[in-house]
């Protein structure tokens, strides 16, 4: 019989409880969430449905100002995402539907055309437009923080999935940080160059205020 030294079961047990702590920190919604995110659940409390997440089977409502509706697949619909660096999301274009102008601090994005004709693009630091019309089964990659958007550019809803490498990619659209916001008009239109009257019927669509 080959007998094991106890220093040997100790470091074992010792790893295998250092393990079930460190491999997972599912996301704990009734707790507080700072900078880093949320908190960890009581693994007492984690169960198999905390790493399945079945809304993205479902066509979103795309009856928007933009035609397009978004399903998020973040650690604030998908706990088990929490802390492990990765998430999706389902872009349901109608016809002519358009993900306007906007940025992810937090990630870059991996968009996979499913259905349709997609319109992609991104804008670099130099101000140099990459810009291609993507078909089912095309990919593209949208580099973290870059200003970039999606568009439907055929006769046909279209569908995409993106993947994002961290769980809580962040967006800021400019649309909505320009004309759904209190930001002054007068200074949009010094700071940006568009015309006032223009501003002020974005800001009365997107209800902006100022």
């Amino acid at each position: 019989m080959m007998i094991f030294p106890i220093s040997f079961i100790f470091f074992l047990t010792l790893s295998s409880s250092y393990a079930s702590v460190q491999d997972f920190c599912v996301a704990d919604y009734t707790a507080p969430q700072g900078p880093a995110g949320y908190s960890c659940k009581i693994p007492a409390n984690i169960t198999v449905d905390d790493f399945v997440y079945t809304g993205l089977g479902v066509a979103a409502n795309t009856s928007n100002i933009n035609n397009v509706g978004i399903t998020p697949a973040f650690s604030a619909q998908f706990p088990g995402l929490n802390g492990l660096g990765l998430s999706l999301l389902r872009a349901d274009f109608a016809v002519g539907g358009v993900s306007p102008i906007h940025v992810h601090r937090g990630a870059s994005e991996l968009i996979l055309v499913v259905e349709g004709t997609i319109i992609a693009g991104f804008i670099d630091s130099n101000n140099k437009v990459y810009l291609k019309s993507l078909k089912k089964g095309d990919t593209m990659i949208l580099p973290q923080g870059l200003l970039h958007f999606q568009k439907n550019g055929g006769d046909t809803p279209a569908l995409l999935f993106a993947a994002f490498n961290s769980e809580n990619p962040g967006v800021q659209l400019l649309e909505i940080a320009l004309f759904q916001s209190d930001f002054p008009t007068e200074l949009i239109a010094q700071t940006t160059l568009l015309d006032t009257a223009q501003i002020k019927k974005l800001k009365g669509l997107l209800g902006g205020t100022n």
